[in-house]
């Protein structure tokens, strides 16, 4: 399991392999890419009234030389929305994937009532409501897609019992902004945290680095 924290702290860009950054554009901090994984978010989530594609498109495109180092990069979505999602992330997806990225659709409420194009994407992130998120749908949507080899993500990750859930599920990387609030003692509990991920194998299914 690879955590991505949206909060960038210097001191630990590189310490570990299970540990790197979530980026959006416009976000003033912004680390060595040679020294750590990194997610590249489309920002819908916090602003979805500022994204504009060319704008995201040319922000990928200006770290495209790391781009091996990026987990993923997401394709615009639609907050609970997946038919609108998709509509939206369709016709992006082969653009992301043009720059070096792996291409990722956000899942959203509903994803599970879709005829989903597999083929088309290379990462699920599981986005949508909270309630969606942590619903059997998703759990199921997450095994259906590692069966077919693709990597999870599950956004919004900011407790050890979230991050345990992801775990279990099969999840690769998880993503959250645990370290932007106390960050001299939230710092410590997120070590412990992926410590304990390490140490007990049935709460890490997806990847460990």
């Amino acid at each position: 399991m690879i955590y991505l924290s949206g909060a960038i702290r210097p001191e630990l860009v590189g310490l570990r392999p299970d540990l790197g950054v979530m980026m959006q554009p416009g976000m003033g901090n912004k680390p060595d890419f040679r020294k750590t994984k990194r997610g590249c978010d489309n920002g819908c989530f916090a602003k979805p009234e500022k994204f504009v594609l060319d704008e995201y498109l040319a922000w990928l495109a200006r770290d495209a030389d790391t781009a091996d180092q990026c987990l993923f990069a997401t394709a615009p979505d639609v907050v609970g929305d997946a038919v609108a999602t998709w509509q939206r992330s369709a016709p992006v997806f082969q653009q992301i994937r043009e720059l070096g990225y792996q291409a990722a659709l956000v899942a959203q409420d509903g994803i599970e009532h879709t005829q989903i194009e597999w083929e088309a994407f290379d990462v699920l992130f599981l986005g949508g409501t909270t309630a969606w998120k942590l619903s059997h749908a998703a759990k199921d949507l997450t095994a259906e897609a590692k069966r077919r080899g693709k990597w999870v993500h599950m956004g919004r990750v900011n407790s050890l019992v979230r991050l345990r859930t992801a775990g279990m599920w099969g999840c690769d990387s998880a993503d959250g902004t645990f370290l932007a609030f106390g960050p001299d003692k939230n710092i410590p509990r997120l070590m412990a945290w992926l410590d304990q991920m390490r140490r007990e194998p049935v709460l890490n299914f997806g990847a460990a680095a």
